[in-house]
């Protein structure tokens, strides 16, 4: 009888003692998950295949992103009716989306493949564990730097080449009010800040959709 009623305390005690263990780690806020433009830094790293380097270039070039951003700068261009030779009206917006979609697809085609030479990833690496400030400088890092086929940094030697090749190379369809050198700088600057722009969106809109939506 007393042999049972102990065997019955210690496996009440113990039984107590399992309910009374502190929670197990919650995972870290923000979706860590993979995609074809974005990569997660808490993930081992797996060098981009050629597959996907085409993937990329179609999501940088046809994704909803790019097609958002097109119609609002084409949008822009035509209210302002820059350049003049389109047009303020309908015509106009389409010339200046189509132009500005050919300048994309041609620096997206130029990044992905120039990048395979070297082992150059385009893909952003998100850090959703860093504090606000970190991640906020992996925007900017990232916006001029890539990882090589070891996962390690290297300034981005593709994409240095592939915005201002690509924009002069416009100029040789572009119409004669944008088609000079002055033009083409300025149409550089733009396309590295739309590269942080776009690093910025990968980096924080998962954790706003997820505050925002609930999910």
């Amino acid at each position: 009888m007393l042999c049972a009623l102990a065997v019955s305390i210690s496996t009440s005690h113990a039984h107590a003692q399992g309910l009374e263990k502190p929670d197990a780690p919650q995972p870290p806020q923000g979706s860590s998950q993979e995609s074809i433009k974005v990569i997660s830094a808490q993930a081992p790293y797996t060098p981009i295949t050629g597959k996907q380097r085409v993937q990329w270039a179609a999501v940088e070039t046809f994704g909803p992103e790019s097609w958002l951003v097109g119609i609002f700068t084409a949008g822009v261009g035509t209210a302002r009716d820059k350049p003049e030779e389109y047009g303020p009206h309908w015509e106009g917006f389409s010339k200046r989306y189509a132009m500005r979609f050919s300048g994309i697809a041609a620096s997206n085609t130029i990044e992905a493949g120039l990048g395979a030479l070297w082992g150059e990833d385009p893909r952003y690496v998100r850090n959703q564990n860093l504090p606000f400030k970190k991640r906020l400088g992996n925007v900017f890092l990232l916006s001029f730097a890539a990882r090589n086929r070891d996962g390690k940094l290297m300034p981005a030697y593709a994409r240095y080449i592939a915005i201002p090749g690509n924009n002069f190379l416009a100029n040789t369809w572009r119409v004669s009010s944008e088609a000079d050198t002055s033009s083409a700088l300025t149409r550089t600057g733009y396309g590295f800040l739309a590269e942080v722009a776009s690093n910025a969106w990968s980096e924080f809109w998962p954790d706003v959709k997820r505050k925002v939506f609930k999910k």
